[in-house]
């Protein structure tokens, strides 16, 4: 396994301090990344559910900015378990305070009625540019963005539509991305899970931008995740291809909304995610909007 997927790996193995509490690490990036926070309170809540119940359903807040230096405390509440569904609600604490919320549901597996929407007709992921290359080459004329290529020595992404940090040009707001682990995983539910809860926040909030020139707006708008969802339909892994199909329906309010479905090679609907993202303007931009507003 290369080393920067064993690193993530790593992070979801949390550590177990106490019944029902336990410590995350983390990346040594200088921000706390709010999919690695997913992840690690998944696995915390998976840590207290028996089998043969499985996740089919979070939703998260994220309430402060994590301080990348500091462990993360996962606090579980158990606060249901029934013969069918089992619920918990996890707090996430540094400097004794919350700075995130999850709540998710388990079920015990059950046949019933099934559809699903069909996947995209788009390339496969052998004929597209991996991210991790379009980043090392957009690194030479912009070193600043060597910083976020690292995920994807871990993680093969490949864009369909080829939109990156640097493209300022505008483009409606959907977006298409290949993802997978770069090396197998281990037989664990917990860890699929995980890795599918991590992947599932990269370049998702972006989607909310294409419209407006994502390269202008990155630099104009103060930006952060504010709440994310995530329901698990099929069984899946996440070191084979899945197509992650976003959009934006809506911006508004300084906020925009992004919804995601992932789907694997056979067309299946595996899971869908959702989130909602503070997208501020700050600077000449929000005075541009102010005066468009008086000029109407």
């Amino acid at each position: 396994m290369n080393p920067i997927l064993k690193e993530i790996i790593d992070l979801f193995n949390i550590e177990q301090i106490e019944r029902d509490l336990y410590r995350g690490q983390n990346h040594n990036t200088e921000h706390v990344f709010g999919g690695q926070v997913l992840a690690q309170a998944l696995v915390s809540a998976y840590r207290t559910v028996e089998a043969p119940h499985e996740l089919h359903s979070m939703h998260a807040y994220f309430l402060r900015a994590g301080d990348w230096k500091v462990p993360i405390l996962y606090e579980v509440d158990r606060i249901r378990d029934g013969r069918s569904f089992s619920t918990r609600r996890v707090a996430a604490i540094q400097h004794g305070r919350a700075i995130f919320s999850l709540s998710c549901s388990w079920q015990k597996r059950e046949e019933g009625m099934q559809h699903s929407q069909p996947m995209p007709d788009v390339p496969p992921p052998e004929s597209l540019r991996s991210d991790l290359k379009a980043f090392q080459a957009m690194a030479r004329t912009h070193p600043e963005m060597a910083r976020f290529s690292f995920r994807f020595e871990a993680i093969d992404s490949r864009q369909v539509e080829r939109i990156l940090m640097s493209d300022n040009r505008e483009h409606p707001p959907f977006k298409h991305t290949w993802l997978k682990a770069r090396d197998g995983l281990p037989d664990n539910a917990e860890v699929h899970l995980a890795m599918l809860a991590y992947m599932s926040d990269l370049d998702f909030m972006s989607t909310s931008m294409l419209p407006h020139g994502r390269n202008a707006m990155r630099e104009n708008v103060r930006g952060a995740s504010l709440d994310h969802s995530l329901w698990f339909h099929r069984p899946f892994r996440a070191d084979e291809w899945l197509l992650f199909a976003k959009e934006s329906p809506n911006a508004s309010g300084a906020r925009g909304f992004v919804r995601g479905h992932f789907f694997n090679r056979d067309g299946e609907l595996v899971a869908t995610a959702a989130q909602e993202c503070l997208i501020r303007p700050v600077g000449a931009l929000r005075e541009k909007l102010l005066a468009d507003v008086a000029a109407d």
